[in-house]
């Protein structure tokens, strides 16, 4: 029994590796040294009798051992975690972690008011949120569920549309009595437009606008922090502006409509059997946006 619990914890071991294609990178996820993992490696391929790896002084790469051993992993991984989920399931009681994976904006402007909100009629739930645009697989990965900005959810979820947004091009009244209000889209190429990185082009009304500014930064909350000090004009969701749009703090200019809508969408699992307090949350975040739309 001891020699096959080895053999499990080494094909986990195994399994990381495997995802990372780093050995560096798997010891520090799992909070072991690297040596400790490489030898567990090389003890499973000997029990083995073949390699999984191939390894280089700058690579790691999967053998072909390896990669059906890998698919076999995934398998057993999804096992685990149905296994965990189904465990978790506590009848009528609703108490226990929800855990999260959403955009950084949507959960700055939503979820830790919707999160907050529901604590307080639930205070045994707890939430653990990882703010994040990776598109994780839910099914192999420990997450409850996930709010995604999507028009094709997978299919192997359960999806529901919340909030449909698009784009807005907007500024301070200070920034427009200092520097003027273009009253065309073309006129954006003499202001200060302040964006993210990599972002040199505004399409409006289907023309492809190329923008100048002093600044490009990867942070969304910050470009709104600017444009609210009067530092220059951004385009961002219009959801994540509709507060200080509403105050009078940003004023519109221009609007950045899709063909098709921008939609948040929340998705999880499809479960014969969901906890109480999943439920609960789920049927509390669809009514928070339907009250919303009132």
């Amino acid at each position: 029994m001891k020699q096959q619990h080895k053999k499990l914890e080494r094909l986990l071991l195994f399994s990381e590796v495997a995802q990372s294609l780093s050995f560096t990178i798997a010891a520090e996820k799992l909070g072991i040294s690297r040596g400790h993992l490489s030898a567990q490696i090389k003890k499973l391929e000997a029990d083995m009798g073949v390699p999984l790896f191939v390894r280089s002084t700058r690579s790691v790469r999967l053998t072909g051992v390896g990669e059906r051993m890998m698919s076999g992993m995934d398998k057993i991984r999804l096992a685990i975690i149905e296994l965990e989920r189904s465990a978790e399931q506590e009848g009528e009681t609703i108490e226990g972690m929800i855990k999260i994976t959403a955009p950084a904006l949507f959960t700055h402007r939503y979820l830790l008011d919707i999160t907050s909100k529901f604590n307080q009629r639930h205070p045994e739930v707890i939430f653990s949120i990882d703010c994040s645009y990776t598109n994780h697989d839910l099914n192999r990965k420990d997450f409850d569920l996930a709010f995604r900005s999507t028009e094709k959810p997978p299919l192997n979820m359960v999806a529901k549309a919340l909030l449909s947004y698009n784009h807005l091009i907007c500024a301070s009244s200070e920034y427009f009595v200092m520097h003027g209000k273009p009253k065309t889209p073309q006129e954006l190429t003499s202001h200060q437009c302040i964006r993210g990185q990599d972002d040199n082009k505004w399409s409006i009304n289907n023309d492809e606008i190329s923008i100048n500014g002093w600044l490009q930064i990867n942070n969304t909350l910050m470009l709104k922090q600017l444009a609210l000090s009067g530092e220059g004009i951004i385009r961002v969701p219009s959801y994540f502006v509709d507060q200080e749009v509403d105050a009078g703090l940003l004023e519109i200019i221009f609007e950045t409509p899709s063909i098709s809508k921008n939609q948040i969408q929340m998705i999880y699992p499809q479960l014969l059997q969901q906890s109480k307090r999943l439920q609960t949350f789920i049927k509390f975040t669809t009514e928070y946006f339907s009250y919303l739309k009132l």
